[in-house]
């Protein structure tokens, strides 16, 4: 006779879809193996499974004994991390990601504690691959590597102590968006915010806003508004901006267009 549980027991086990498959846990270089041990094993507690890393002190941090021991039985999220050069490729095809960050930042995306910023990443999951980037265990992230990103997430922490391990920090954030997937009342998913484009609007991937950046620049570069030589964070504010709106495909085009046609009218100029 089958156990009255043994259906509760095959749904517990079954594989999570959706925001678990599409979004993806970044580490920009770490140093120590065993945080990325843990921080597979605190992926894998909570439902995730895809962790990348980039440029990590350790080529072959995955197979490291450490990293192993301290995976503790996440061996196969560990095996499978995806290891990258630069956080451009870690980002590749994704449509939002958040920097999570203990240090004031002079620009980039205003932060949000972990709650609030995961239910912006329920909304954005519905329009594909999202990405989670957590920094260096002693330096953080770079300015260029938040500056990338859409969003920013601070832990409000004790402030007398306010150090977290990095595999803490990535325990925190997946515990918080795995609560947003679960929750059916999640306002994140019955109720998108005011400019929030909707799930059948495709947003503009990571790829294709950094190339937008790079064509705009050249457009201001003609137009004598930017000087490469002292350019004075206008690009850095130019980001702030975009980043506020979440950027649909589109949009990104029409920007492209306005800065192709800068740089066309520009040459005829010189001419």
């Amino acid at each position: 006779m089958e156990h009255p549980d043994s259906h509760a027991a095959d749904a517990a086990h079954e594989p999570l879809r959706g925001g678990f498959t599409s979004t993806r846990f970044v580490l920009v270089e770490p140093s120590h193996p065993g945080n990325v041990g843990a921080a597979a094993r605190a992926l894998k507690t909570m439902g995730f499974s895809r962790l990348v890393l980039v440029a990590p002190r350790v080529p072959q941090v995955h197979c490291d004994p450490e990293a192993i021991a301290m995976a503790s039985g996440a061996d196969d999220v560990l095996a499978a991390a995806h290891i990258v050069p630069t956080l451009a490729d870690a980002l590749a095809g994704s449509s939002w990601s958040l920097a999570l960050t203990a240090r004031t930042r002079e620009y980039g995306p205003p932060p949000a504690a972990p709650r609030h910023a995961v239910q912006d990443a329920c909304r954005q999951v519905a329009h594909g691959d999202i990405a989670l980037v957590f920094g260096n265990e002693r330096t953080g992230l770079s300015n260029e590597d938040v500056e990338r990103c859409t969003a920013l997430a601070h832990i409000p922490a004790n402030p007398a102590y306010s150090s977290l391990n990095l595999a803490q920090a990535v325990q925190v954030l997946a515990y918080e968006l795995r609560l947003a997937y679960l929750s059916e009342d999640s306002p994140g998913a019955a109720l998108p915010t005011a400019g929030t484009p909707d799930a059948g609007t495709p947003l503009a991937t990571s790829d294709d806003i950094e190339r937008m950046y790079v064509h705009l620049e050249n457009a201001l570069i003609a137009l004598d508004f930017l000087d490469p030589a002292n350019p004075k964070k206008l690009m850095s504010r130019l980001r702030r901006l975009f980043a506020r709106s979440g950027l649909e495909r589109e949009e990104v085009n029409i920007v492209r267009g306005i800065a192709k046609h800068i740089l066309l009218k520009s040459k005829d100029g010189a001419k």
